[in-house]
């Protein structure tokens, strides 16, 4: 799906072109990834939900026939392993069992339950933290691959620049997308003063309310090594943005050290001096300001192996758990405490 015009022109827009397309998707291709695409975007969103439920049960039973069949005759199925682990993990669940994103607050923190994210396999947030910079690398994971087409949510010019928007498959965010300035030049996940500006003027320029772009750096939770941005929309502000914070003027102090700045140049010399030390970070870009936390690498020995996945949403106060036993279990001082671990 392509357009000239910007996604981020008005909320009823970017909701109408988010779900009509998870719709033609789920309707036009009949591949594992793009069903688990589509009903982990609905299991976010209960409109999305109800608008897409029948037919992702529809698209489930024939999945699992399909599947099942070429599994009892021995056959190679032509789709990607992690795709086929996850639906068979999926179809150990049952689709009667799925059950959309729950979410509360506990003190200024938000805390949700998505038992469907667990299943998202391994990715290279996993990887030891070796620099800020890491090569691109054609061979591995990038957003020029042709299978990727089908996941487009929109592409054109954006902020001056030629952008893709993709639907992020395993989403942690409402309307969260993998926003993708010039893919054709194949720049790394390590972020410059050309880039830092247009992530600036993306959000500065939007017609959507709530819109932010997240960003993890190396060591920081980056996923994919391809420069990209999480595009997401908030209702409220995250906790990182809350006024009671010092970082925002407030009386209290943040978990771990926080910087907000209201200025693009004054934001990226802050990102420099932490280029300069190779200190992974998170972003939160949002209209007119951008919040910093500088952090451990991922792979530090001082965190627990639950949180070394943490990026941008954590480190802003929003957390994601995959268990109802610890979703009903977290309080703010446990992740409080968690965060805190997090502090170079």
């Amino acid at each position: 799906m392509s357009s000239d015009s910007s996604p981020y022109t008005s909320l009823d827009g970017l909701e109408r072109r988010f779900a009509d397309g998870l719709a033609a998707m789920l309707d036009a291709h009949r591949s594992l990834g793009v069903y688990i695409l589509a009903l982990a975007n609905a299991a976010y969103d209960r409109q999305l939900w109800t608008r897409l439920a029948p037919a992702l049960a529809e698209r489930h039973a024939e999945l699992g026939e399909r599947v099942a069949d070429a599994l009892r005759r021995g056959q190679t199925l032509a789709e990607p392993d992690d795709d086929v682990l996850v639906f068979l993990k999926l179809a150990m669940i049952g689709f009667e069992r799925l059950v959309p994103l729950q979410s509360r607050r506990d003190g200024p923190w938000q805390i949700r339950f998505n038992p469907l994210r667990v299943l998202r396999p391994p990715r290279a947030s996993s990887q030891p933290f070796e620099g800020l910079l890491r090569p691109f690398s054609r061979a591995g994971f990038h957003f020029n691959k042709p299978f990727l087409a089908r996941e487009l949510l929109w592409e054109g010019e954006l902020a001056g620049k030629p952008a893709r928007l993709f639907y992020n498959k395993f989403p942690f965010a409402r309307l969260h997308g993998l926003a993708v300035p010039e893919p054709q030049r194949e720049l790394a996940q390590c972020l410059t003063p050309e880039h830092h500006a247009w992530a600036w003027d993306v959000c500065s320029a939007s017609g959507v309310p709530g819109l932010c772009l997240g960003y993890n750096s190396q060591g920081a939770g980056a996923s994919v090594n391809h420069l990209h941005f999480q595009s997401f929309v908030q209702d409220e502000p995250l906790p990182v943005q809350a006024a009671r914070f010092a970082h925002n003027g407030g009386p209290t102090m943040y978990p771990l050290p926080c910087e907000r700045f209201d200025d693009p140049v004054d934001a990226w010399l802050g990102i420099d001096r932490l280029h300069q030390r190779n200190q992974p970070y998170n972003l939160v870009y949002s209209p007119g300001s951008m919040h910093c936390v500088p952090r451990l690498p991922q792979d530090s020995d001082a965190l627990h192996a639950q949180s070394r996945g943490y990026g941008w949403s954590e480190m802003a106060g929003a957390v994601t758990l995959f268990s109802r036993e610890a979703y009903d279990a977290l309080d703010a001082s446990a992740f409080e405490a968690v965060l805190a671990r997090f502090a170079p």
